[in-house]
């Protein structure tokens, strides 16, 4: 398992959220990228308040951990991160980031004035919207007046490197290109081509790298054990109600056997 590990370090490139989160963990990069992606607001620096925290307000709450966490020199903070699949719950993931994000912003007591301006921004192999842009940029507007704009302070923008329209600058077409592993000659994608190629030769990072991957191994042998082990329960409970009909349908369609987990308090 661990050869098999060694030898996908070997092969990785930008587009892993991993090695992503290393490689922009230098402000020039992250500042740069952050630059092509919204030239409009003349970003001067970055600081890293909490790289890659995990937020997660109580006990019960579904821990998020941020690839890229990032604050300028106005206050506007920025969370970046990489999607190599489309896992079809991206908007709303961003709604939740979002939430957990402005919970942290915002202490108790304070004015809700003081919460930060705040940007999600996904950075996807995929188009996830179908439209064929290379970015979808979404504000919270009035749908009575498309004009009337909520000025909450938020957007979420989705970044497409497999794009096909002429819908960005030339800065940032080269960025997605090398992210989709197509080759460029700007000269800030030769620095984050260098920057990959010495990172995999960082040995912590790679230390770290396998044994997330091995702890990731883990906990989807045991969730399949613990399925498994959900739905031979459920059988057994079927059986003995003699649906077997819901026996077949269980098996075969995910949804339903969701359903039926919770008919039965099946944890």
């Amino acid at each position: 398992m661990q050869d098999k590990i060694m030898d996908n370090w070997d092969e990785l490139g930008l587009s892993n959220d991993f090695l992503f989160g290393k490689i922009m963990q230098d402000p020039e990069i992250c500042r740069e990228v952050l630059r092509r992606i919204l030239p409009q607001l003349n970003i001067e620096r970055i600081e890293y308040p909490e790289l890659q925290k995990e937020i997660r307000e109580d006990i019960d709450a579904r821990s998020v951990r941020l690839d890229v966490y990032v604050r300028d020199n106005k206050e506007t903070v920025y969370n970046i991160e990489m999607q190599a699949v489309d896992t079809k719950e991206l908007p709303k993931r961003s709604r939740y980031y979002q939430s957990m994000l402005d919970l942290q912003l915002l202490n108790r007591g304070q004015s809700y004035r003081r919460l930060s301006r705040c940007y999600i921004i996904f950075i996807c192999l995929t188009d996830i919207f179908g439209k064929n842009r290379h970015i979808y940029t979404f504000k919270n507007i009035c749908q009575e007046d498309l004009k009337l704009i909520l000025g909450d302070g938020t957007e979420k923008i989705f970044l497409n490197a497999d794009g096909q329209k002429d819908d960005v600058g030339s800065e940032l077409k080269a960025f997605l290109d090398y992210v989709a592993g197509r080759e460029s000659d700007d000269p800030f994608i030769k620095k984050v081509e260098n920057a990959v190629r010495n990172g995999k030769k960082n040995r912590e990072w790679r230390r770290e790298y396998m044994m997330l991957m091995m702890r990731d191994q883990e906990n989807i042998e045991k969730g399949r054990e613990e399925g498994e082990l959900r739905l031979s329960l459920l059988i057994k409970k079927l059986v003995k109600d003699s649906r077997m009909d819901d026996v077949l349908k269980a098996s075969e369609d995910k949804v339903y056997r969701q359903k039926l987990y919770q008919e039965y308090h099946i944890e």
